[in-house]
C-alpha cells in the first residue's frame, strides 16, 4: 500500500518537513479516534464498557495534546494564535480575530 501523506515528492522534502507531516497525520488520527469513542459512548449502555471507552478516549486526548504541543514548538506563529484562542472565556470568533492580528505582528 503506497504512503500518500505527502503532496510533494517525499525525496525532495527535508527531514523536518517529513517529521512535521507525520505529526500532523498523527494528530488527525488521534482526533478521529476521539470522535469514534465519542460516538461509541453515545450508544453504549454497559457501564463497564463505557468506563473502558472513556479511559481509552482520555488517552487519545493526551496523545492529541502531545502532538499539538510538538507542532506548536516548531511553529511559533501557531503558538501565538493558540495562546489568543485557547482557554479563554468569551467570544471564540473574536479571540480568533485577535489571534490573526497578533500573528501578523510576529512576522514569523
Amino acid at each position: 500500500m503506497p504512503f500518500e501523506q505527502y503532496h510533494e515528492p517525499a525525496g525532495e522534502l527535508p527531514a523536518e518537513v517529513r517529521t512535521f507531516a507525520r505529526m500532523i497525520l498523527s494528530m488527525i488520527e488521534e482526533a478521529e479516534a476521539i470522535d469514534w469513542y465519542e460516538q461509541r459512548l453515545a450508544v453504549e449502555k454497559d457501564p463497564q464498557a463505557r468506563a473502558i471507552m472513556q479511559n481509552a478516549q482520555q488517552e487519545e486526548f493526551k496523545h492529541f495534546g502531545m502532538d499539538l504541543e510538538f507542532l506548536l514548538r516548531r511553529k511559533p506563529k501557531w503558538r501565538v494564535a493558540m495562546q489568543n484562542i485557547l482557554f479563554k472565556q468569551g467570544d471564540i470568533v473574536q479571540h480568533g480575530e485577535t489571534a490573526e492580528e497578533d500573528e501578523d505582528k510576529t512576522g514569523s
